[in-house]
């Protein structure tokens, strides 16, 4: 079934979640407050909630990716659940299929693979996930590898060695994501929606999005581009609050910075004396797609966002500290975006 745009010109929104582990906390209650955020999603009428892969990270607990789904999933009822995304290197295209159809046939028409090509950690980490970038004969696999997931996907023929059981046969959407223009260009060929991951990697948004648009080829899965824009939301009932609640992804990339990751640390009044210059520069550029403030300012800057990027939906993720504002950070999102600003 082709992906249609919203019926109105105003994008989706939904949700992206890594599970950040807090400092002093726990993979277990980043996972409880998961379920318990998704839940609260589904209510206020986001559109999809997304886990993203991640290893090795001390901050982040979703290297298990379809495991969280499934719980994910499992602790909700209407909301679409999927991954934003499976790093494809990571894994052999047979066993994500398994996954992803097993997935599908316990939620059936609530799941989404979303597929990328970046490590999703460092390089000894991909190492021991046997991850291959380039064939010996120096082509990239990624392209083959996608096409032989797709293929899973299909009804068996007759003769067919390898099946994916469950998978086969069965409507398991799949986005492309990415950071560049080789996401834009693949999903542009195959006809596939693209996710563009400008919460923390904004450079090429622009130059992608162009890119897709211009060269995008019409599938049996999708009839026209589908773009999804990635943003950081921290919102809170003032400015002030959700600026300070904003230190905390400020600290993570300053650590991503410095090569030194940690648990997500709580929020500080100000960041001065804790950057340099040069590393100040470096995160404002890695979280300049992020909309921070209070509900008034929140809708400005959604809607300029909306504005700005043409998108189709936009993905809000929020490494927020403490459980209780994340959660309503993203009440006030939902509330914001609900509703077109009256002048």
């Amino acid at each position: 079934m082709p992906l249609h745009s919203p019926a109105s010109s105003r994008p989706r929104l939904s949700i992206l979640d890594l599970a950040p582990i807090t400092a002093g906390g726990s993979a277990a209650t980043a996972f409880r407050n998961s379920v318990d955020l998704a839940r609260h999603a589904e209510e206020w009428g986001y559109h999809r909630y997304w886990i993203a892969e991640h290893h090795g990270i001390p901050g982040v607990a979703s290297a298990a990716t379809a495991v969280v789904i499934g719980h994910i999933a499992g602790g909700t009822s209407r909301i679409r659940v999927g991954a934003g995304g499976i790093m494809l290197p990571n894994h052999a295209p047979l066993v994500i299929a398994e996954q992803f159809g097993t997935l599908e046939a316990m939620f059936p028409g609530r799941i989404d693979l979303g597929i990328g090509r970046a490590p999703g950690g460092d390089h000894a980490t991909a190492r021991a996930l046997r991850r291959t970038l380039i064939t010996p004969g120096g082509r990239d696999p990624f392209p083959d590898d996608l096409e032989e997931l797709r293929s899973y996907f299909r009804p068996s023929v007759p003769g067919q060695v390898v099946r994916a059981i469950p998978g086969e046969g069965l409507d398991v959407p799949i986005y492309i994501l990415g950071s560049s223009d080789y996401g834009a260009s693949l999903a542009a060929e195959l006809g596939l929606p693209f996710a563009f991951a400008s919460h923390f990697a904004p450079d090429y948004l622009h130059a992608a999005l162009g890119l897709y648009r211009s060269q995008f080829q019409p599938s049996e899965q999708l009839d026209r581009p589908y773009a999804i824009v990635g943003v950081n939301v921290f919102a809170a009932d003032t400015d002030d609050e959700a600026h300070r609640q904003f230190t905390s992804l400020q600290q993570a990339f300053l650590g991503m910075a410095r090569n030194q990751r940690a648990e997500l640390p709580p929020p500080v009044e100000t960041m001065e004396g804790l950057w340099t210059p040069m590393e100040k520069a470096r995160v404002e550029r890695m979280a300049k797609v992020s909309v921070v403030g209070s509900p008034k300012s929140l809708r400005e800057g959604l809607e300029h966002l909306a504005a700005e990027t043409q998108a189709d939906e936009l993905i809000a993720t929020a490494m927020i500290y403490d459980h209780a504002a994340r959660v309503r950070s993203f009440e006030l999102a939902a509330d914001a975006f609900k509703e077109p600003r009256t002048k």
